[in-house]
Protein backbone atom coordinates (compact mmCIF):
# COMPACT_ATOMS: atom_id res chain seq x y z
CA UNK A 1 0.00 0.00 0.00
CA UNK A 2 0.94 3.53 -0.59
CA UNK A 3 0.08 6.67 1.43
CA UNK A 4 0.59 10.04 1.62
CA UNK A 5 1.34 11.47 5.46
CA UNK A 6 0.73 15.18 6.02
CA UNK A 7 3.46 16.15 8.39
CA UNK A 8 4.25 20.25 10.30
CA UNK A 9 7.14 21.20 11.37
CA UNK A 10 9.33 24.39 12.68
CA UNK A 11 12.31 24.31 10.86
CA UNK A 12 14.39 25.84 14.01
CA UNK A 13 17.49 23.75 14.50
CA UNK A 14 17.13 21.60 11.16
CA UNK A 15 19.39 21.35 8.17
CA UNK A 16 15.73 21.58 6.41
CA UNK A 17 13.51 18.74 5.18
CA UNK A 18 15.80 16.66 3.17
CA UNK A 19 18.15 13.64 4.62
CA UNK A 20 21.91 15.18 2.88
CA UNK A 21 25.20 13.63 4.03
CA UNK A 22 26.85 16.08 5.50
CA UNK A 23 23.69 17.20 7.77
CA UNK A 24 23.01 15.22 10.90
CA UNK A 25 20.01 16.80 11.85
CA UNK A 26 16.92 16.93 8.88
CA UNK A 27 13.14 17.07 8.96
CA UNK A 28 13.30 13.78 6.75
CA UNK A 29 15.78 11.88 8.75
CA UNK A 30 13.43 12.16 12.15
CA UNK A 31 10.42 11.04 10.33
CA UNK A 32 11.90 7.99 8.64
CA UNK A 33 13.61 6.73 11.84
CA UNK A 34 10.49 7.80 14.39
CA UNK A 35 7.97 5.54 11.24
CA UNK A 36 10.50 2.60 10.97
CA UNK A 37 10.66 2.41 14.77
CA UNK A 38 6.53 1.73 14.27
CA UNK A 39 5.89 0.38 11.56
CA UNK A 40 9.33 -2.29 12.66
CA UNK A 41 10.27 -2.39 8.64
CA UNK A 42 12.59 -0.02 6.37
CA UNK A 43 10.65 3.44 5.07
CA UNK A 44 11.63 5.56 2.15
CA UNK A 45 9.62 8.32 2.31
CA UNK A 46 9.94 11.04 -0.60
CA UNK A 47 8.74 14.63 0.52
CA UNK A 48 6.59 17.22 -1.98
CA UNK A 49 9.90 19.24 -2.01
CA UNK A 50 12.58 20.83 0.13
CA UNK A 51 12.81 23.24 2.35
CA UNK A 52 15.80 25.14 3.58
CA UNK A 53 17.70 24.98 6.85
CA UNK A 54 14.78 27.59 9.69
CA UNK A 55 11.84 27.23 7.21
CA UNK A 56 8.63 25.75 8.46
CA UNK A 57 6.09 24.06 7.30
CA UNK A 58 2.32 24.05 8.07
CA UNK A 59 1.54 21.53 5.79
CA UNK A 60 4.00 18.87 4.08
CA UNK A 61 3.02 15.63 2.18
CA UNK A 62 5.20 12.29 1.63
CA UNK A 63 4.87 9.37 0.20
CA UNK A 64 5.83 5.40 1.62
CA UNK A 65 5.09 2.06 0.80
CA UNK A 66 4.18 -0.80 3.82
CA UNK A 67 2.11 -3.70 3.50
CA UNK A 68 0.17 -2.65 6.44
CA UNK A 69 -3.09 -2.10 4.91
CA UNK A 70 -5.06 -0.23 8.15
CA UNK A 71 -3.56 3.14 8.25
CA UNK A 72 -6.47 4.28 7.08
CA UNK A 73 -8.83 2.73 9.33
CA UNK A 74 -7.15 2.90 12.30
CA UNK A 75 -5.85 6.08 11.33
CA UNK A 76 -5.83 7.45 15.32
CA UNK A 77 -3.50 5.50 16.53
CA UNK A 78 -1.42 4.75 14.07
CA UNK A 79 -0.73 9.04 13.78
CA UNK A 80 -0.40 8.82 17.78
CA UNK A 81 1.90 6.45 17.62
CA UNK A 82 4.09 8.02 15.12
CA UNK A 83 3.81 11.54 17.13
CA UNK A 84 4.33 9.62 20.48
CA UNK A 85 8.70 8.88 18.86
CA UNK A 86 9.35 12.17 17.20
CA UNK A 87 10.18 15.02 18.65
CA UNK A 88 7.70 17.62 19.80
CA UNK A 89 8.54 20.10 16.98
CA UNK A 90 7.62 17.34 14.29
CA UNK A 91 4.14 15.98 13.99
CA UNK A 92 2.43 13.77 11.73
CA UNK A 93 -1.23 14.91 11.24
CA UNK A 94 -3.09 12.91 8.64
CA UNK A 95 -2.18 9.64 6.33
CA UNK A 96 -4.09 9.11 3.48
CA UNK A 97 -4.01 6.61 1.08
CA UNK A 98 -3.13 6.97 -2.15
CA UNK A 99 -2.76 4.55 -5.65
CA UNK A 100 0.17 2.95 -6.48
CA UNK A 101 2.02 5.31 -8.81
CA UNK A 102 1.61 8.68 -6.92
CA UNK A 103 4.39 10.61 -5.92
CA UNK A 104 3.95 13.05 -3.45
CA UNK A 105 6.50 15.79 -5.27
CA UNK A 106 5.53 14.99 -9.29
CA UNK A 107 1.79 14.80 -8.83
CA UNK A 108 1.45 18.17 -6.91
CA UNK A 109 -0.07 21.13 -8.79
CA UNK A 110 0.56 23.86 -6.74
CA UNK A 111 2.42 24.54 -3.32
CA UNK A 112 1.11 27.95 -1.16
CA UNK A 113 4.11 29.83 0.77
CA UNK A 114 3.72 32.72 3.00
CA UNK A 115 6.54 34.85 4.72
CA UNK A 116 5.88 36.69 7.80
CA UNK A 117 7.48 40.36 8.63
CA UNK A 118 6.91 41.83 12.08
CA UNK A 119 7.65 45.50 12.38
CA UNK A 120 7.35 45.37 15.99
CA UNK A 121 10.48 43.89 17.97
CA UNK A 122 9.06 40.39 19.10
CA UNK A 123 10.78 38.13 21.18
CA UNK A 124 8.15 35.62 20.70
CA UNK A 125 8.35 35.68 17.21
CA UNK A 126 12.43 35.78 17.20
CA UNK A 127 12.03 32.35 15.13
CA UNK A 128 9.29 32.60 13.28
CA UNK A 129 8.87 36.02 11.54
CA UNK A 130 11.64 38.43 9.72
CA UNK A 131 11.93 41.83 12.21
CA UNK A 132 12.07 44.56 9.49
CA UNK A 133 11.24 47.98 11.79
CA UNK A 134 11.08 50.24 8.95
CA UNK A 135 8.14 51.50 7.27
CA UNK A 136 6.91 49.93 3.75
CA UNK A 137 4.23 51.07 0.92
CA UNK A 138 2.23 47.97 0.73
CA UNK A 139 0.29 49.22 -1.96
CA UNK A 140 3.75 49.65 -4.16
CA UNK A 141 4.29 46.18 -3.49
CA UNK A 142 1.14 44.78 -3.91
CA UNK A 143 1.57 46.08 -7.67
CA UNK A 144 5.10 44.45 -7.98
CA UNK A 145 2.81 40.93 -6.66
CA UNK A 146 0.00 42.16 -9.69
CA UNK A 147 3.01 42.24 -12.33
CA UNK A 148 4.76 39.43 -10.99
CA UNK A 149 1.99 36.84 -12.35
CA UNK A 150 2.79 38.47 -15.99
CA UNK A 151 6.34 36.54 -16.36
CA UNK A 152 7.48 33.04 -16.27
CA UNK A 153 11.04 32.61 -15.84
CA UNK A 154 12.26 33.55 -12.25
CA UNK A 155 16.20 32.96 -13.14
CA UNK A 156 16.40 36.43 -11.10
CA UNK A 157 15.35 34.48 -7.89
CA UNK A 158 16.84 31.74 -7.88
CA UNK A 159 19.53 30.47 -5.90
CA UNK A 160 23.22 31.27 -7.66
CA UNK A 161 25.24 28.05 -8.93
CA UNK A 162 21.93 26.02 -9.10
CA UNK A 163 21.17 23.66 -11.94
CA UNK A 164 17.41 23.25 -13.09
CA UNK A 165 15.98 21.49 -16.16
CA UNK A 166 13.64 24.86 -16.21
CA UNK A 167 13.48 28.05 -14.75
CA UNK A 168 10.34 28.87 -15.83
CA UNK A 169 6.82 28.82 -12.83
CA UNK A 170 3.57 29.50 -13.16
CA UNK A 171 2.53 32.00 -10.38
CA UNK A 172 -1.26 31.70 -9.49
CA UNK A 173 -1.43 34.41 -6.65
CA UNK A 174 1.03 36.80 -4.84
CA UNK A 175 -0.41 39.31 -2.37
CA UNK A 176 0.47 41.29 0.77
CA UNK A 177 -1.64 41.63 4.04
CA UNK A 178 -1.09 43.76 6.82
CA UNK A 179 -2.11 42.39 10.35
CA UNK A 180 -1.72 44.75 12.95
CA UNK A 181 2.12 44.63 13.58
CA UNK A 182 2.69 41.97 10.41
CA UNK A 183 3.07 42.15 7.35
CA UNK A 184 2.27 38.52 5.48
CA UNK A 185 2.77 37.82 2.07
CA UNK A 186 0.89 34.25 0.23
CA UNK A 187 2.46 33.41 -3.07
CA UNK A 188 1.17 30.31 -4.80
CA UNK A 189 2.67 28.51 -7.75
CA UNK A 190 2.92 25.29 -9.95
CA UNK A 191 6.64 25.14 -8.55
CA UNK A 192 9.32 27.01 -6.93
CA UNK A 193 13.19 27.37 -8.02
CA UNK A 194 15.53 26.95 -4.35
CA UNK A 195 15.17 30.34 -2.45
CA UNK A 196 12.55 32.14 -4.82
CA UNK A 197 10.52 33.05 -2.35
CA UNK A 198 13.26 34.79 -0.04
CA UNK A 199 14.54 36.37 -2.80
CA UNK A 200 11.16 37.76 -4.01
CA UNK A 201 10.21 39.12 -0.68
CA UNK A 202 13.91 41.03 -0.40
CA UNK A 203 13.18 42.52 -3.49
CA UNK A 204 9.91 43.83 -2.60
CA UNK A 205 11.28 45.29 0.47
CA UNK A 206 13.45 47.13 -1.53
CA UNK A 207 10.03 48.34 -3.88
CA UNK A 208 8.45 49.08 -0.16
CA UNK A 209 10.76 51.14 1.43
CA UNK A 210 11.41 53.08 -1.79
CA UNK A 211 15.09 51.92 -2.99
CA UNK A 212 13.66 50.57 -6.33
CA UNK A 213 10.24 51.01 -8.20
CA UNK A 214 8.21 48.89 -9.74
CA UNK A 215 9.24 49.58 -13.04
CA UNK A 216 12.83 48.20 -11.94
CA UNK A 217 10.96 45.08 -9.85
CA UNK A 218 9.99 44.49 -13.97
CA UNK A 219 13.24 44.62 -14.97
CA UNK A 220 15.45 42.89 -12.37
CA UNK A 221 12.46 39.91 -13.37
CA UNK A 222 13.48 40.33 -17.62
CA UNK A 223 17.23 40.99 -16.80
CA UNK A 224 17.69 37.31 -15.75
CA UNK A 225 20.41 37.95 -13.21
CA UNK A 226 20.38 36.96 -9.46
CA UNK A 227 23.26 39.87 -8.88
CA UNK A 228 20.42 43.01 -9.60
CA UNK A 229 17.56 41.65 -7.31
CA UNK A 230 17.26 42.25 -3.87
CA UNK A 231 19.05 39.99 -0.46
CA UNK A 232 17.48 36.90 0.21
CA UNK A 233 15.34 37.52 3.65
CA UNK A 234 15.99 35.24 6.32
CA UNK A 235 14.44 32.12 6.50
CA UNK A 236 12.63 32.25 9.96
CA UNK A 237 9.87 34.39 8.27
CA UNK A 238 9.04 31.15 5.60
CA UNK A 239 6.32 28.74 5.66
CA UNK A 240 5.32 26.02 3.43
CA UNK A 241 1.58 26.44 4.22
CA UNK A 242 -0.59 24.35 1.16
CA UNK A 243 0.17 21.71 -1.51
CA UNK A 244 -2.69 20.51 -3.53
CA UNK A 245 -3.41 17.19 -6.01
CA UNK A 246 -5.29 16.31 -8.43
CA UNK A 247 -8.73 14.20 -7.35
CA UNK A 248 -7.01 11.40 -9.67
CA UNK A 249 -3.92 10.23 -7.10
CA UNK A 250 -6.13 9.43 -4.17
CA UNK A 251 -8.01 6.08 -3.32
Amino acid sequence: MRYFIKIAFTGTGYHGWQSQANADKTVQQFCVKAMEKILRHPVSLQGAGRTDAGVHAEELYAHFDTPKEDLVTNKDTWLHKFNSVIPFSIAFNDIIAVKAEAHARFDAVSRTYKYVITTQKDPFLIDFAYHFPHKLDVKKMNEACRLLKEYKDFSSFKKTHTQNKTDICTIKYAHWEKQDEKLIFTITANRFLRNMVRAIVGTMINVGNGKCTVEDFCRIIENKNRSRAGASVPACGLYLTKIEYPAKVFL
